[in-house]
């Protein structure tokens, strides 16, 4: 299960993706997560996924 605060979030899924997955659908697969819920989380904070740095920031 993910964080809820969004904040805990943003540090929870940029440190999965730098220390264990390639992409953020790699890491919303293998966590059974919907990849656009989480965006939009994240977005609700100000942050968006860069494909290049594999990172929201």
């Amino acid at each position: 299960m993910l964080p809820q605060d969004p904040i805990i979030l943003l540090s929870y899924v940029n440190t999965k993706l730098r220390d264990q997955y390639a992409s953020l659908d790699e890491l919303c697969d293998d966590l059974e997560t919907d990849r656009e819920e989480l965006v939009r989380k994240l977005a609700a904070v100000n942050y968006t996924y860069n494909a290049k740095q594999n990172r929201f920031v």
